[in-house]
């Protein structure tokens, strides 16, 4: 029995390193290849996120400054692959967007994103004070 309890408690305990192991090994971030836009989408081959939130898709320039917000999509926590975001207003081949993931603190209502530029509401992510993002060219 004593045995048993033992052999019990060791793997219980390499199963929750093994857990904490695969967590360590999915790192937050945003990942994506310039794309064509001509669908009326752009989207990200993998966003992983600590919890549940947004992959927000920003107009950008050479500045590397996010500019207004043409596209989002809800994210759960953990890892999202080919996250799709309709796009909201036109974007032409060449343009530059920043996938950036947002959070889902401080609106008034989960579930409906609330982010407007430069506001709390659903903000923008960081890690090791910069923003979580991935830059890309329309096509």
């Amino acid at each position: 029995m004593k045995k048993h309890l033992m052999t019990s408690a060791f793997l219980a305990a390499a199963l929750a390193s093994g857990s904490a192991l695969a967590m360590d090994n999915m790192k937050v971030g945003v990942w994506g290849d310039n794309q064509s836009v001509a669908d009326g989408t752009v989207t990200a081959k993998k966003v992983v996120a600590e919890k549940n939130g947004w992959l927000v898709v920003h107009r950008t320039d050479e500045s590397g400054k996010p500019g207004p917000v043409v596209a989002h999509a809800p994210l759960r926590k953990g890892e999202n692959t080919d996250v799709a975001a309709i796009l909201t207003e036109d974007v032409k081949s060449g343009d530059m967007l920043m996938l950036m993931l947002h959070s889902e603190d401080g609106g008034m209502k989960t579930g409906m994103f609330e982010y407007t530029l430069g506001a709390k509401e659903d903000g923008p992510i960081k890690k090791d004070g910069k923003l979580v993002m991935k830059t890309i060219t329309a096509k």
